[in-house]
């Protein structure tokens, strides 16, 4: 397939940018887009949220990039990867909306980097991850000792989207192995496949919004910020780090939650989830120095 003119030269832009710039896009729009979501609730089912959230990505990204010509020209075994990630980023997104429609957005955002702290310091046994995992688990312990007797159900959830997360950064960057534009297409094509996997449950919840041109638009506009952007932002950051460098940076997703919950959602920590919180972001650095200085004898995952 020829590259139209308009693509080689956004490549051209794109590489010229350092992969911290996408990585600090998506980490503000990672949190701002379900931010909005929650204002939604009130008017639009959990799961009708969600499914509308990556029902109109997946709009987008139909428009954008037609993603069906990638399905069509991929292997089984690339197939089974598309197949893998729109089923991770459909339940992952649906965890996500149930978990926030319980939780304050800073306590799912802290939880939700749980399990890359924890398989780094199963994968690199040092004291300094050891470290980094008691810290981890220790804000955890806070944060859910907080919400366990009123919100059994919404931790539940986000240690669902935790372990989901860390299935996403995984075969996030497998599909970015081939770089930012081919990413993009298998990003928009497994998308589509996470819409297929969320319509049951939350299609008929999302029907009310078709009547209702303002709720659509602001569905599609979580969308876009949710689903989009970030996601778009992470292949274009996967395709030129490694794993670990791209895991360094996801320090700041815990702190950028919070500090959007405070300013959109009016959701100002407690002390003992300020501590949990931080507890949990010192953590993901600390583990992070110690791969951050054996970086240059890593391989790029494939």
């Amino acid at each position: 397939m020829v590259a139209s003119p308009f693509l080689t030269r956004s490549a051209g832009v794109t590489d010229r940018l350092p992969p911290s710039a996408f990585f600090v896009t998506s980490a503000v729009f990672h949190y701002l887009g379900p931010a909005f979501a929650v204002l939604l609730f009130a008017r639009i089912d959990v799961l009708g949220v969600a499914w509308l959230r990556i029902a109109s990505a997946a709009v987008v990204f139909a428009l954008w990039r037609r993603p069906w010509r990638v399905w069509r020209a991929s292997s089984w075994r690339q197939r089974r990867l598309l197949l893998a990630l729109g089923a991770v980023l459909g339940v992952m997104n649906s965890a996500f909306y149930l978990a926030l429609d319980r939780l304050p957005l800073g306590t799912v955002g802290a939880i939700e980097f749980l399990g890359p702290v924890l398989l780094a310091a199963l994968g690199l046994r040092s004291v300094r991850n050891m470290a980094a995992l008691v810290m981890a688990v220790a804000g955890v312990f806070l944060l859910t000792d907080v919400h366990l007797v009123g919100e059994p159900l919404g931790l539940a959830f986000a240690f669902a989207n935790c372990v989901l997360f860390v299935l996403y950064v995984v075969l996030g960057h497998r599909l970015a192995a081939d770089g930012g534009a081919a990413g993009i297409d298998r990003l928009g094509a497994a998308m589509l496949i996470a819409t297929i996997v969320v319509t049951p449950v939350g299609i008929r919840e999302a029907a009310a919004t078709v009547t209702a041109p303002v709720l659509l638009a602001a569905a599609f506009g979580v969308g876009i910020c949710s689903s989009v952007i970030p996601y778009v932002c992470d292949q274009l950051a996967m395709a030129r780090i490694p794993r670990a460098t791209f895991a360094l940076m996801l320090s700041l997703l815990p702190a950028t939650a919070v500090i959007i919950g405070v300013l959109v959602l009016a959701q100002i920590p407690t002390w003992l989830e300020f501590a949990g919180v931080a507890l949990v972001i010192a953590g993901v650095a600390v583990h992070q120095e110690r791969v951050q200085g054996t970086r240059r004898t890593e391989r790029r995952p494939s």
